[in-house]
């Protein structure tokens, strides 16, 4: 299970350090894919193999399950951590995320995300005022 925040940089060649509590549950290879909200959804192969199923498993009738497939598997990447514990992000991941060199790695159960500090910033601020709302609406949940 992947839990906690940590602030890191993205250097010029668009490498970034993952922390090492992180390293052992991702494994040597991993995949690191667009996610929701403008951020990078970096997954250990048996999630995304889990991922990758449930996404063949859509209806290729419908535009939605199309549009929803092509999203996740066009912009994945097979990764690995060099001798630094770093990853190098492929250019169409760090574009999308709007990474520029402020980071954060935060630890999304069973997933790794990666943000721009400035869109994470924003999404935590939109999320805390309406934190009430969204409690209210999953309480079904049993949180």
């Amino acid at each position: 299970m992947f839990l906690g925040e940590y602030s890191h940089t993205l250097d010029a060649k668009g490498r970034i350090i993952i922390p090492a509590k992180f390293r052992d549950g991702l494994g040597e290879k991993f995949v690191a894919t667009r996610g929701l909200d403008n951020c990078i959804f970096v997954y250990p192969i048996d999630e995304w193999k889990k991922l990758e199923e449930k996404i063949r498993n859509l209806p290729l009738t419908k535009a939605d399950a199309r549009a929803f497939s092509r999203f996740f598997l066009s912009g994945a990447a097979e990764c690995e951590f060099d001798k630094q514990g770093r990853i190098n992000l492929p250019s169409n991941l760090i574009k999308y995320a709007k990474l520029e060199k402020d980071a954060v790695v935060i630890g999304v159960s069973n997933r790794v995300e990666i943000w721009s500090q400035e869109i994470w910033e924003s999404y935590q601020q939109k999320a805390e005022d309406s934190l009430e709302q969204i409690s209210e609406e999953i309480v079904d949940f049993e949180i």
